[in-house]
């Protein structure tokens, strides 16, 4: 016969609090993860099969949820009072290469965003096609056409190709 919940608390908190404490550190993380634990063996506890090694379960529902808890902590930004200087590996340029952002700013809406998306975003001109509208072959050629664009004006060259 299964036992009433809250002499399993009774029973067993201590176990799953210092399972919790041994891999979360003593603190509010570990009591965190024992209450969490508790909660989620009380919604399951109605169904649990009466063979059940209510200790190991609940050790196991306890590890589960310290993990939970140090996967939460990893998504959290680390605060700091200076930012790091490095270059940015996404190819995002500097203060000297403003000139470039604004030419892409300049060029008409739909080269524009075909020469973001797919460029600098990385889509297909199919999937570029579904955002913007039209069809691949019109995305490919405003794509085109915007970065003949870009080239002309950061070469030299005027409108035709010809050195200026």
């Amino acid at each position: 016969m299964k036992i009433p919940f809250e002499q399993a608390v009774e029973q067993h908190g201590e176990t799953v609090l210092r399972v919790c404490r041994a891999v979360l550190g003593p603190g509010p993380d570990a009591d965190d993860a024992w209450s969490e634990t508790f909660v989620a063996a009380l919604t399951a506890w109605p169904d649990l099969p009466e063979e059940t090694n209510v200790e190991a379960w609940l050790v196991r529902v306890s590890q589960r949820k310290a993990i939970d808890v140090t996967r939460a902590r990893a998504r959290h930004a680390v605060l700091t009072d200076r930012l790091p200087e490095r270059v940015s590996r996404r190819g995002d340029p500097g203060d000297d290469a403003h000139r470039v952002w604004s030419s892409v700013a300049a060029l008409p809406e739909r080269q524009r965003l075909a020469v973001a998306y797919h460029y600098l975003g990385g889509l297909p001109h199919a999937e570029t096609a579904e955002i913007i509208g039209g069809t691949p072959e019109a995305v490919r050629r405003a794509a085109s056409d915007g970065i003949r664009s870009l080239r002309r004006q950061h070469s030299g060259e005027d409108a035709t190709g010809a050195p200026r």
